[in-house]
């Protein structure tokens, strides 16, 4: 399925990162928040996305929408809640 954010909208996959103590115990995803960083897959058109598919990005904890597309988890987010690009 393919999924065009509307406006100055970004879609972004949600990254899942093992999270491992010191002790090499491993924590369930029952355990811990959601993810804060994804991939960006789409963008809309609006004049205030300054980020590009393909990009990593942080958002703010409680922001978008979230929808299931082929299985996979992923938000639909305003430009305004989305903090920074990760790089590296």
């Amino acid at each position: 399925m393919t999924v065009k954010p509307l406006g100055d909208r970004v879609l972004v996959k949600l990254v899942e990162e093992h999270e491992r103590t010191q002790g090499g115990i491993y924590i369930p995803d029952t355990a811990k928040d959601k993810p804060q960083t994804g991939e960006v897959t789409a963008v809309g058109d609006g004049e205030k996305v300054t980020v590009k598919v393909g990009d990593r990005v942080m958002f703010a904890k409680f922001a978008g929408t979230e929808v299931k597309i082929d299985g996979a988890e992923h938000l639909l987010l305003p430009m305004e809640d989305v903090l920074a690009v990760v790089e590296g």
